[in-house]
């Protein structure tokens, strides 16, 4: 898939078309936006047991575990789902093929995704949740552990900005593993993993790993960030092809190479959706054209409805 026509910007060049300042536009963008990807700890007591936790004072006495303080000797109040802390865990791809930016489009890939992602986790932070940040590809990228609170969203900010974009030509799927391995470990019991990523140089394999990441307690969105050139390819007669690695370049007719180029792009859509679905996950498909407030109620409905 990363036959698609590209254009051949730096690696480590950072095109945020009309997406920058970013911090000033992911706050636009959920000003007034009521609505959170689960629902809050903050938000009335829970009906489903998940544990104890140590008294505070101030603590609702009618909560007190009894039994549980005459085993361990101490102080506990029973604890429920919509009590315990959520994550959202955010996993951005920085590999070189999102930093393309067709004529039609506002802005590069990564850009757009981005703004979806600091807006995200903007919105659990407003909802009182944690969030953290992994990566795909990219140089060095900044990694955050969970965290919350406003200087959060500002780490969260600085890291998405700060990202130079580098990679091989295709993830191999051992380097997948040990991108989910982090991913797995933070998303914790009730957490949202969401997934920003165009999928163009992904492994096999992937589709089927990250939805292993959704069950019951974790829920799992993959949003699919493409170009609209990438999703329409409109080209006439004669076209040169340049891939997103390496000086390689392809020489073909765009109307012999129109049908056969889509329809590996609906394969891939429909291996993702296939493989997400089964496991309570959710496939968003979007254009950087798209206006971003449409898309993030789109994204914030799919980690609803996977509950």
């Amino acid at each position: 898939m990363s036959s698609a026509p590209r254009n051949a910007l730096p690696s480590t060049l950072l095109d945020w078309g009309s997406v920058s300042p970013l911090r000033l536009k992911a706050i636009s963008l959920t000003e007034g936006l009521y609505s959170g990807v689960h629902r809050s700890k903050r938000r009335g007591s829970g009906i489903e047991f998940d544990g104890h936790r140590n008294y505070v004072p101030g603590d609702d006495l009618r909560r007190l575990d009894y039994r549980a303080m005459m085993r361990h000797g101490r102080l506990l109040v029973r604890q429920f789902e919509t009590e315990t802390e959520r994550c959202l865990c955010l996993l951005v791809d920085a590999s070189l093929s999102m930093n393309f930016k067709s004529a039609r489009a506002p802005t590069t890939k990564y850009a757009y995704a981005a703004l979806l992602a600091a807006a995200l986790g903007r919105v659990a932070i407003a909802t009182g949740d944690l969030l953290s940040l992994d990566w795909v590809g990219g140089e060095t990228p900044i990694a955050l552990p969970t965290s919350g609170g406003r200087e959060a969203f500002e780490r969260l900010v600085t890291a998405l900005e700060a990202v130079r974009f580098g990679g091989d030509d295709a993830l191999q799927q051992s380097d997948f593993d040990h991108v989910l391995s982090p991913v797995a470990r933070r998303a914790r019991r009730g957490a949202v993993v969401v997934l920003l990523s165009d999928l163009l140089d992904l492994p096999a394999q992937a589709s089927e790993q990250f939805a292993a990441l959704s069950n019951r307690n974790r829920r799992a969105v993959t949003v699919r960030v493409l170009d609209p050139v990438e999703v329409t390819f409109p080209f006439q007669g004669p076209v040169r092809l340049k891939g997103s690695y390496g000086p390689a370049l392809v020489e073909t007719d765009a109307a012999q190479a129109r049908a056969g180029y889509l329809a590996a792009l609906e394969a891939q859509r429909t291996s993702w959706q296939e493989r997400l679905v089964p496991q309570g996950g959710r496939l968003v498909e979007c254009q950087t054209d798209e206006a971003p407030i449409e898309v993030l109620r789109r994204i914030l409905r799919a980690a609803e409805s996977t509950q």
